[in-house]
């Protein structure tokens, strides 16, 4: 639970205290002297069989008749690779997490673990810690030890692998509180920074405190928040908006997504004091409808909020009037552009507008806006509670406190970390996602999404902050870390991204609308064995253009996964165009699959798995593949057991 400062004792505090005496009190209703089942209720659960597992609990419940359990719904601890994740409290005893539940092993468990005490222990999730067991001192975790911030989360699964390392703020109780009851948010310290800043009435005190944090924007660039505030409250417009920010799209991003189906609650709050901070008294939420269950929460959240006279008009009798409401985006990544989103909330097309005027000036109907996204505002009450000063002591000199990544790819241990913004590459995927996965090479590692870069093995020891990626070429940006191995083609992974952002463009300004279409047909050209040397340098050229002259950060930022590409694996790119193959094996106009008669005994099993039947031969006798019909399926490799067929 996150320890705050001060006292309380005027209006605003005093009804606060009511409220949460009251949320205890329902809670002891349900609570008290029971078993506690928690089992993950976030998408990424809900894919993995969560809904199946609930359904099993609920039968065993009704058949064993027994009354002193209580099943509890809890969001997204992070270990996307393990789930479904269990984990059974009783009084007096150490918390027991499962992994990777099913059917079969909830009701293994249930009869073994509830009604005969004996917990199964095959199928914990624990093991040991390397980073506390090797005693391993970094920076990152010499900021863990000695931050005075605390966490119910890091209590409760701080000892586990994967978690050990993280320093979790922004996710503090994901995977702790039931999202959809907000008496958990009020036992966790829920509402009580708005409290506080209610209580001290000075908008001031707020900016200062966010100023002294050192919090930077969580969604892209990292722009300081509080000189994006400043900016709104210099207006001296009367009529402001705060928008939050949660079109997530990224590919392999689900940060946002995450927090707000775990944490709804801590959004919401952020929100309160963002929009007391700046003087706004309307705000929304802008949430892709890709996202059902993290709108549904969202609104239900907001829902139980006015229903306790947490929004609405004077607030906890503050005199205070806020209100919220949700805005649904049709998935155009383009959105998640600050003046584009703020032209499709209006119901216009969502196109980027020519800035300045910038947003916090001239925003939402003409009037002061400011857009701060999920992550950011999970971190407000934090700093509220702790203080800014104390809140800075994590992270770097220039940008204070935690950054969420989600880590997909090549990697052994897949999910949400959060760690300290300085932590190294080498440290995030190694120490907390345990290396690379089947322990392959590592090649390289992509971050910020479509608008990053790809940061080549060699550069490992990079720390991670907004400064240090862009040198590299690349950018934090909301928080996609992708791990590649040395089975990845970085041509292709350039192709990928470069296909996304040329379908995703607007098509408003030529540079990124013609620019990434004429990048595209080069990389088309190239992954299909056409490309030349000049193709090379044309694209860079290009691609400095687009970068150049596009109108929003869109256009400005896609080049960046083909220049570092370029830079740092531009052996790979005159393979494709020289030699005409792809190292990788992964481009398929430039593989080919051929028999080995010595190896092949005829046993026709490429033959009959052939979706073209290009591959002919007697049975017992060795096969051959007509190249000219081959589509390079890949299904021969798949299916050969001798190690007949080659892939060059």
């Amino acid at each position: 639970m996150v320890e705050s400062r001060g006292s309380m004792d005027n209006l605003s505090e005093k009804n606060y205290k009511l409220l949460y005496e009251k949320a205890l009190m329902e809670l002891k209703k349900i609570e008290t002297n029971k078993i506690q089942i928690q089992v993950g209720s976030a998408t990424c659960e809900h894919a993995a069989g969560a809904e199946d597992v609930l359904d099993e609990l609920k039968k065993e419940l009704a058949t064993s008749k027994r009354n002193d359990i209580y099943l509890k719904r809890v969001g997204c601890t992070g270990r996307c690779s393990l789930e479904p994740i269990v984990s059974i409290i009783e009084a007096n005893k150490p918390a027991v997490t499962y992994k990777q539940v099913d059917r079969k092993k909830i009701h293994e468990i249930f009869i073994s673990h509830i009604l005969e005490g004996k917990p199964v222990e095959k199928y914990f999730l624990n093991g040991s810690c390397r980073i506390l067991d090797s005693h391993k001192k970094t920076a990152a975790q010499a900021q863990l030890e000695s931050q005075t911030i605390t966490h119910d989360f890091f209590e409760f699964y701080g000892q586990l692998p994967f978690y050990c390392f993280q320093s979790r703020v922004a996710l503090r109780n994901s995977g702790l509180l039931d999202p959809e009851s907000i008496y958990e948010y009020f036992k966790y310290s829920g509402f009580k920074s708005l409290a506080a800043v209610l209580s001290k009435n000075d908008p001031e005190s707020v900016v200062k405190e966010i100023a002294d944090a050192k919090l930077r924007g969580r969604g892209g660039a990292g722009f300081p928040t509080a000189t994006k505030w400043t900016f709104a409250i210099k207006t001296g417009s009367n009529e402001k908006y705060m928008i939050c920010n949660a079109d997530e799209g990224d590919p392999g991003a689900f940060m946002d997504r995450s927090m707000l189906e775990s944490d709804p609650f801590s959004i919401i709050e952020g929100m309160m004091i963002a929009g007391f901070a700046i003087g706004a008294k309307n705000g929304f939420f802008y949430i892709r409808a890709e996202y059902p269950l993290a709108v549904t929460r969202i609104e239900h959240a907001i829902e139980e909020c006015y229903k306790i006279g947490l929004l609405g008009k004077n607030i906890l009798g503050s005199g205070f009037d806020y209100d919220l409401e949700v805005r649904l985006g049709a998935g155009a990544f383009v959105c998640g552009e600050e003046t584009a989103l703020i032209n499709s909330i209006e119901g216009r097309r969502g196109q980027p507008r020519i800035r300045p005027p910038f947003p916090a000036v001239c925003g939402l109907w003409g009037k002061p806006t400011i857009i701060n996204n999920v992550e950011t505002l999970a971190n407000i009450p934090v700093i509220i509670s702790v203080g800014g000063k104390q809140f800075s002591k994590i992270g770097t000199a220039k940008s204070g406190g935690t950054k969420v990544f989600a880590v997909s790819g090549k990697v052994k241990h897949t999910g949400l970390v959060e760690v300290p913004i300085g932590i190294t590459l080498k440290e995030l995927v190694y120490d907390i996602c345990g290396g690379v996965l089947n322990d392959k090479k590592l090649k390289a590692v992509q971050t910020g999404g479509p608008a990053g870069g790809c940061i080549p093995a060699s550069l490992m020891d990079t720390v991670v902050d907004y400064e240090s990626l862009v040198e590299l070429g690349s950018i934090m940006g909301s928080g996609g870390l992708i791990v590649l191995d040395e089975d990845d083609c970085m041509v292709n992974l350039a192709h990928f991204f470069m296909s996304f952002t040329q379908f995703e463009s607007c098509g408003k300004c030529t540079p990124c609308r013609e620019g990434t279409l004429r990048m595209l047909e080069i990389l088309d050209r190239i992954i299909g064995g056409k490309g030349t040397e000049e193709d090379l340098v044309n694209l860079e050229r290009l691609a400095r253009v687009v970068q150049k002259s596009s109108l929003c950060g869109l256009g400005r930022s896609a080049p960046n996964p083909v220049l570092t590409t370029l830079k740092y694996f531009r052996d790979e790119y005159i393979a494709h165009v020289k030699d005409k193959k792809c190292p990788a094996k992964q481009c398929l106009a430039l593989i080919t699959y051929e028999i080995n008669s010595e190896k092949c005994v005829g046993c026709t099993a490429c033959a009959r798995n052939c979706p073209v039947n290009c591959i002919a031969g007697e049975r017992k006798k060795p096969h051959v593949i007509d190249q000219s019909r081959c589509i390079k399926c890949g299904r021969c490799f798949e299916v050969c057991q001798f190690d007949a067929v080659n892939k060059s």
